[in-house]
């Protein structure tokens, strides 16, 4: 398979190419919530194959994220997102199940708190000087699992709940 150029990108791929792994994962968090909008309006369009189909692609997005995690490196953080990543994974069932335009919009408020955190990291200095020494990785989880882990507790656990 030939590699591409830049020349046969399109705006959205090249867009993507020049990103670092932290923006990234924040561009798939926008993408979960471009999703449940779309499952809202579906809600209130009475459409249940547009509902079906955006909560599909919020899945997709959820499960892909899941499998990225590496709790053996990344510590409680990998734990907290995973359990973040199953509640949200609910959360969007659930609403999808009882054609709930309201339990998308909790999902999306829960997500854009979680998105907003990784858009301040994507522009830490610090992170970005550990993506720099790890360049050529190519591994959007590297951050999360090689980032310096806070102070944890083992008594502490997630909040998340669905």
């Amino acid at each position: 398979m030939e590699k591409m150029t830049r020349g046969d990108m399109n705006y959205q791929q090249q867009a993507i190419a020049g990103m670092n792994p932290v923006e990234l994962i924040v561009a798939l968090y926008d993408g979960m919530m471009r999703f449940l909008y779309h499952a809202i309006g579906a809600v209130e369009n009475r459409d249940p194959a547009a509902r079906r189909a955006a909560i599909g692609r919020v899945l997709e997005i959820l499960m892909h994220l899941q499998s990225r995690l590496r709790p053996d490196v990344g510590g409680n953080s990998a734990k907290v997102l995973s359990e973040f990543y199953a509640s949200i994974f609910a959360l969007c069932l659930e609403g999808s199940r009882l054609e709930s335009a309201d339990r998308f919009r909790e999902a999306i408020g829960c997500i854009r708190d979680v998105r907003d955190a990784w858009a301040v990291s994507a522009r830490d200095p610090e992170v970005l000087r550990m993506l720099g020494e790890r360049d050529g990785v190519g591994d959007p989880a590297m951050v999360l699992t090689g980032a310096p882990q806070a102070p944890t507790d083992d008594a502490m656990g997630s909040s998340w709940t669905a």
